[in-house]
């Protein structure tokens, strides 16, 4: 069998350094201005998370594990060489990376990532929900819907969850980098319309107002860095015609203390966890203990 990394919670390689102290957490903080600009518009952005080689290695894992062959297929809890509806056009998108290869597990640990994260979820300690992979090839790359992450959440509750978009690739404007509608992470919860699907598909649940607000910006990142938004913010992202494809990854977080508000499992080939019990346990492993930067 194939060994599932879902068993160890700690990295299992040297890829990041861990902070031996809690002082040295600091220099991976967001500033005031920067926390200010998330709770106004609903994300923040040009966040560095990795060093080159970092992105090579984890480009080398992708290459193999997007394969339907490769031996730890089985682990990903959902695995789509093309999510999109149009055939035409090509979205892979995968759930579970993080059990398949060493780097992609350790990105979870990444403390250029957890730092934002525990200050961007109120100061709190980091429990990991899933992560994500999204790869758009060169010239017919397919597009990601607008939505709001949290409407395919509902089933854990309260809403205290933050998501992380980190570029594999430049992403551009060309080659169908991330778009956000700023400060639509006040509209409330709408209605989910297919991921993969009509990209407009959400304007049909925007009532006038909402409508009139609808101005996306486009979030262009260097490969390496990062985008942090709030799960009621609405985005998405256009096709890709360019010469070039646009590989990213995403991991998505709560705060420790997220209950399960469904009987049936919340990620697929993972145990229940009961409705209004914690979520916790081995897929679902706690990333960062606020405790670890009391000192900070």
């Amino acid at each position: 069998m194939y060994p599932d990394l879902s068993a160890f919670h700690a990295p299992v390689s040297d890829i990041f350094t861990r902070p031996s102290a809690a002082a040295d957490w600091k220099q991976h903080m967001l500033n005031e201005k920067q926390l200010s600009f998330f709770h106004e518009y609903g994300y923040v952005s040009g966040i560095k998370l990795l060093e080159e080689w970092q992105v090579d290695l984890l480009n080398e894992e992708l290459a193999d594990i997007v394969k339907p062959e490769h031996p730890g297929n089985g682990l990903f809890h959902e695995f789509y060489s093309n999510a999109s509806t149009d055939a035409d056009n090509v979205l892979f998108h995968a759930l579970g990376a993080w059990r398949i290869t060493k780097g992609f597990h350790d990105i979870l640990w990444n403390p250029a990532f957890l730092m934002p994260a525990s200050q961007l979820l109120g100061n709190r300690s980091v429990r990991f929900w899933h992560d994500q992979l999204f790869c758009k090839p060169a010239k017919h790359g397919g597009v990601v819907a607008w939505h709001q992450d949290y409407s395919y959440w509902t089933r854990s509750v309260p809403v205290q969850h933050l998501t992380c978009w980190v570029g594999l690739d430049d992403a551009t404007t060309e080659n169908g980098c991330l778009h956000y509608v700023p400060g639509s992470h006040r509209w409330g919860l709408l209605q989910k319309p297919e991921l993969a699907g009509e990209m407009e598909g959400l304007m049909d649940f925007l009532n006038d107002e909402q409508k009139a607000a609808f101005k996306p910006i486009p979030i262009e990142l260097k490969k390496g860095y990062a985008s942090f938004h709030h799960p009621m913010l609405v985005h998405g992202s256009y096709e890709n015609r360019s010469d070039r494809p646009r590989r990213a990854f995403v991991t998505n977080v709560f705060a420790d203390g997220t209950l399960s508000d469904a009987d049936q499992e919340l990620m697929p080939g993972t145990p229940p966890v009961p409705r209004g019990e914690k979520i916790q346990g081995r897929f679902f492993p706690l990333l960062l203990n606020v405790k670890d930067l009391e000192e900070a």
